[in-house]
């Protein structure tokens, strides 16, 4: 069986991963076949993209930033409780319960890549060198809808970051793995900043729906974006998006799930001012009275999250 890869990975990856990371860079599986799941998730910004909201077929524009996958399959360290199962559905506003289901929407979705999945089964049945892989990773050469998304979710998952300075500095005793403004920013964080409390385990989130006030109109006192209200119907989940983990998030510029905060720094002045005030603002938020000195120490401490082990680079062939 001939290889595609542009060179030989280190370790040899596991087969379903191996499919799947042909999968997910390759844009046949759009409806022109101009758009690819990396369009928008791009290895180069830890599987985030560089825009206010995505991009799909056509230049459609949607009304969201595509969120980081880095750690995405990371369970929260929460209760194992009903609201648990909710925290580990997956986009902004959970509307998918478990990754295979997650990968598969973006591929049929209007605005994003629009191939009609038995489409996309048929496609990729006629591309003749993906038959031996589907069998290396499956048993047989058939192309199925689970089987498309039980690779694509396998190569997701292996999209892992660690070792991060934080990591040294906090689990393995490397002191000067981080500099002295980091570690003041480490306590504003879990401390003065109250960030923990969202952003909580090991990938800083706790999987949960908050209320921030990002896109609140408080003259027609409406959203642009009603979030996990489209969801639940829950009037306390309107205008509530999912906290974000925050491994690599220097690299997710801008932020918020509409883009709308250009930097870091933007970020942390928008939570020490508490948010956008709403009827259902979350009450975790309030004023924080930072000083700039702290703000600047808090976005330092965010940059020791950057860490390793989910870069790739799209193949530079493919099955044909």
């Amino acid at each position: 069986m001939e290889e595609f890869f542009e060179e030989a990975p280190a370790k040899p990856l596991p087969r379903r991963v191996r499919l799947g990371r042909w999968l997910f860079y390759d844009q046949r599986l759009s409806v022109d076949g101009t758009v690819s799941c990396a369009t928008c998730h791009r290895p180069e910004h830890a599987f985030s993209e560089p825009t206010p909201v995505s991009t799909g077929v056509g230049g459609q524009r949607g009304r969201r930033k595509a969120p980081s996958l880095v750690n995405l399959a990371a369970r929260t360290t929460l209760p194992d409780t009903p609201e648990t199962e909710r925290a580990h559905a997956f986009f902004w506003d959970g509307r998918a319960t478990g990754l295979e289901t997650q990968v598969l929407i973006p591929i049929a979705g209007a605005t994003e890549m629009g191939l009609e999945h038995r489409a996309m089964i048929t496609r990729l049945s006629a591309i003749p060198a993906y038959g031996p892989y589907f069998r290396d990773a499956f048993g047989s050469t058939g192309v199925t809808l689970d089987r498309v998304a039980a690779a694509l979710a396998d190569y997701v998952r292996m999209r892992r970051s660690g070792n991060a300075p934080y990591d040294r500095w906090r689990y393995t005793r490397d002191m000067r793995a981080v500099s002295a403004q980091a570690k003041l920013g480490h306590d504003v964080f879990f401390f003065k900043g109250r960030c923990a409390m969202c952003h909580a385990g090991f990938n800083f989130s706790d999987g949960r729906y908050h209320n921030l006030g990002v896109g609140w109109d408080s003259g027609t006192r409406t959203f642009n974006d009603d979030g996990r209200w489209a969801v639940t119907g829950s009037p306390r989940d309107r205008g509530a998006f999912k906290t974000p983990g925050l491994r690599e998030v220097s690299k997710h510029a801008p932020y918020m799930h509409d883009g709308s905060l250009a930097t870091l720094r933007d970020v942390v002045e928008f939570y020490n001012r508490g948010g956008i005030a709403n009827p259902s603002r979350s009450g975790r938020l309030g004023r924080l009275n930072l000083s700039s000195r702290e703000m600047d120490a808090l976005v330092a401490f965010l940059r020791t999250l950057d860490g390793e082990g989910y870069q790739d680079r799209a193949p530079r062939l493919f099955p044909e």
